[in-house]
């Protein structure tokens, strides 16, 4: 049986478990499957770790609206808000804030 990308950043990842480039390519492969829960917990992992500058927070947010979970949404949102300012994204923080506003 040939590995899936899934497989493939799983066994990385067991050999390097605060590797925070592939628990974000992990994230971005449980998203391709649709595994939304699955790519919740890894992006979670994923911030616990990495300073981000946004991105991964609104794919968070995306997921958890995608689950139903609209409160954990708007408050990955609210936090990739401030990521993306922090970090010199204004562009980012207002399409955030806008969709926030939609809520």
């Amino acid at each position: 049986m040939t590995a899936t990308r899934i497989d493939i950043f799983k066994q990385m990842l067991a050999g390097d478990p605060i590797n925070s480039s592939i628990l974000f390519g992990l994230a971005k492969e449980y998203e391709k499957a649709g595994q939304t829960q699955e790519m919740i917990e890894t992006l979670e992992r994923y911030l616990g770790i990495a300073d981000d500058e946004g991105n991964a927070f609104g794919m968070l947010a995306r997921a958890y609206e995608k689950a139903s979970k609209r409160d954990k949404a708007r408050e990955t949102y609210q936090r990739g808000i401030q990521a993306a300012i922090s970090h010199g994204h204004p562009s980012m923080a207002e399409e955030y804030r806008m969709i926030v506003e939609e809520f």
